[in-house]
């Protein structure tokens, strides 16, 4: 997996995350992974294909999405949420989608061209992913919402 791909997602990712929840982001240290992956509890997921093919996974708990859900509301002056309803998962998945498109538009301008699906979101107990043959490399972030990890596995068309 080239970092040229990863790096922007790691990127972006830490600039829209201190900027739309307006909070300090640690990052961990970055691991790869190649079987099978737990998934936390609620994962938004982006498919990418052209150039290159696989998807982008932002990971984190229930607890912690209802947090930033909720904090990403307060900011827009919207109602808060009690449970990841719709509208939470919405707002979850306009995290994601942010974070993606400042990526891609950063790897456009490398020369790399692909498209995106919408993102995806996933919730629930003992979830897995799992991508035969494509190593993913794993970006903890801790910020004051909880943990969020963002699996990246990627690799070029052959």
């Amino acid at each position: 997996m080239r970092v040229e791909y990863i790096n922007p997602f790691v990127e972006s990712a830490y600039s829209v995350i201190q900027e739309v929840l307006n909070v300090e982001v640690k990052r961990g240290e970055l691991y790869l992974k190649s079987s099978s992956i737990p998934v936390l509890g609620v994962a938004a997921i982006v498919g990418l294909a052209g150039d290159v093919e696989g998807r982008v996974l932002f990971d984190m708990t229930r607890e912690s999405a209802l947090k930033v859900a909720n904090d990403m509301l307060k900011s827009m002056d919207m109602d808060q949420i009690d449970s990841l309803n719709d509208m939470g998962r919405a707002t979850i998945t306009e995290l994601a989608n942010m974070i993606t498109g400042q990526a891609v538009t950063k790897l456009h301008n490398l020369g790399f061209k692909f498209d995106l699906t919408p993102p995806a979101i996933f919730t629930g107990d003992n979830m897995e992913v799992s991508d035969p043959g494509v190593e993913a490399l794993i970006v903890p972030m801790e910020i004051p919402q909880g943990k969020i990890e963002i699996n990246v596995a990627i690799r070029e068309r052959t």
